[in-house]
């Protein structure tokens, strides 16, 4: 097995390892009982509901304390619902949410956190001098990638759109800040990722394509709010009332309270204020309405999830996808937020 192909099994083989545990711990973990509740998040990755999270609207809402548990990656996100420890995970990366669903994980998405094809992306390092005119000389170059996520799921369709043969490469599973850092200190080629840890790469390289350049090629790049489908299905009530409140957020920010959600967004970030809002630049929320069109839970999100998982499976990244993808999708929660 090649060097990519050893890598990626390693990340289908944990969603098939959560599966398993996910059976056995699903009966004492699908209540939002008197402990609470626990939601999964990233640091530096600002969002308007983050002002909820630091406010505690969320706990005023739902009635219930929340625990708020800060992730490197998606894949991490999967394995802590599996195992019953996250019931809810806040902007779950699209390529680590098939990967756990493909493999058997009753995971669904139940609402469209934030769109940001400028914030996740891979950067090359400028002394190489390799833009999108003569990306072939990546070809044995070393690339810090965080495997199963967005960035690792665009870093596959940039390099399969150049023609670079990745075997070649030496890939390294690397969460962004950890391949920020080393990227930093000249020890990879490319680096890829998102948020805070991507502006910090840009400091020292260069992208190939632009966020609108990687959407005519197919990569659509969106985070969700994911579930366990069993837990969603015993708390409906619960789950309702918290899209409810990040949807809230959302009108709030979109209807200009950054001046007063940015210095909270940017405490719960853990981020300075400039940073918040550059990245914050970056994103776009979509609203209930649009969540609910065609384009996104009323159809679009289950393609994407089929083309992503057929990529996968072309790449070697997961054994097979599902047929389809249209019960890992449930529009329903979100419906009845809106009716709140």
């Amino acid at each position: 097995m090649n060097p990519l192909k050893s890598l990626l099994a390693r990340a289908s083989a944990l969603a098939l390892l959560t599966t398993s545990s996910f059976a056995a711990t699903v009966a004492t973990t699908t209540t939002a009982d008197a402990e609470g509740l626990t939601v999964a998040y990233f640091l530096e990755w600002p969002t308007p509901n983050q002002f909820a999270q630091a406010k505690k609207l969320y706990a005023e809402k739902l009635g219930m304390d929340i625990k708020w548990v800060s992730f490197d990656a998606g894949t991490a996100m999967s394995a802590a619902m599996a195992s019953g420890d996250v019931q809810i995970s806040f902007s779950q990366g699209i390529p680590p949410f098939v990967v756990a669903a493909s493999a058997g994980q009753d995971l669904q998405v139940v609402d469209v956190a934030v769109s940001y094809s400028e914030n996740d992306n891979c950067v090359v390092r400028e002394s190489h001098e390799i833009t999108k005119e003569n990306a072939k000389e990546l070809e044995g170059k070393q690339v810090g990638v965080p495997l199963g996520t967005a960035a690792h799921y665009g870093f596959l369709k940039q390099m399969d759109h150049f023609g670079v043969n990745t075997s070649t490469m030496k890939i390294v599973d690397m969460a962004p800040a950890d391949g920020a850092a080393a990227f930093a200190s000249g020890n990879l080629d490319m680096v890829c990722g998102w948020g805070g840890a991507l502006r910090r790469m840009k400091e020292h390289g260069n992208v190939l394509l632009s966020g609108a350049e990687k959407e005519q090629l197919g990569i659509q790049v969106f985070d969700a709010t994911t579930v366990s489908a069993q837990w969603a299905k015993e708390n409906p009530d619960v789950l309702a009332k918290f899209l409810k409140v990040t949807a809230d957020m959302n009108a709030k920010y979109a209807a200009g309270g950054m001046a007063e959600m940015l210095p909270t967004i940017a405490k719960a970030a853990g981020m300075d204020a400039d940073a918040t809002k550059a990245t914050l630049a970056g994103f776009a929320f979509p609203t209930v309405d649009e969540q609910l069109s065609a384009k996104w839970l009323g159809g679009g999100t289950q393609k994407f999830l089929k083309e992503v998982g057929d990529f996968f499976v072309k790449q070697g990244t997961i054994p097979k996808a599902r047929a389809n993808y249209d019960s890992a999708v449930d529009a329903s929660y979100l419906r009845a937020a809106k009716n709140m």
